[in-house]
């Protein structure tokens, strides 16, 4: 785990992104660690999985993922913020960092040799993007997971009322046969939900 002066450092890292990029970060604070530990269940904890991280910003959710991953599994991240991609480079050395779009996952993971993940992880801001940007990436993520594959998907309460929240339920319920939300986790600032995914539809 970060030390307090570490932390700290994240806070000021991601408040100056979500300043200066409000339409690439989807809050003003880091993920806690109560929806890291949420997501994290989800990460296989036997065998050598491939895990994803999609937008992990300065890696809100990344040490928790990485201490439940056995010796020999492979934790990528892909984040689109070059800010981001330095931070999280310098911050964690022994984590694969791709500067690159959610979008082009199954490019990035052929080039790394990998035909298919065992979770995919994402921290996108899914309700500030046009629905093309939600169904590209989503898209992306169906191709990518292997059939027993699981992803994770994390949005905010206060991010109900917008169009692009419903449109995204709807997407996800079409791209999956298996959408579970569960229960909001309000010790999060600002309360979120994590949507639970399994078996891409055809």
């Amino acid at each position: 785990m970060l030390n307090s002066r570490a932390t700290l450092h994240e806070y000021r890292t991601f408040l100056s992104r979500a300043l200066q990029r409000p339409s690439t970060v989807g809050a003003v604070l880091p993920t806690s660690q109560h929806v890291a530990s949420a997501v994290a269940d989800v990460v296989p904890a036997t065998g050598t999985p491939t895990v994803v991280e999609l937008g992990p910003g300065t890696g809100a959710l990344t040490d928790l993922v990485e201490q439940r991953l056995p010796s020999g599994s492979r934790h990528l991240a892909v984040e689109i913020d070059p800010d981001m991609v330095d931070y999280l480079r310098r911050s964690r050395p022994w984590l694969e960092v791709h500067h690159a779009d959610a979008a082009d996952l199954p490019t990035l993971l052929n080039q790394q040799g990998i035909t298919h993940v065992d979770a995919v992880i994402s921290s996108i801001p899914w309700t500030l993007l046009p629905l093309y940007q939600q169904r590209r990436a989503l898209d992306a993520v169906a191709h990518s997971l292997a059939p027993h594959g699981v992803f994770t998907a994390l949005t905010y309460i206060t991010a109900l009322w917008r169009p692009g929240s419903a449109a995204f339920d709807r997407a996800l319920r079409t791209t999956f046969e298996e959408v579970v939300p569960r229960t909001p986790v309000w010790r999060n600032v600002p309360p979120a939900r994590v949507y639970i995914c399994r078996r891409a539809r055809p």
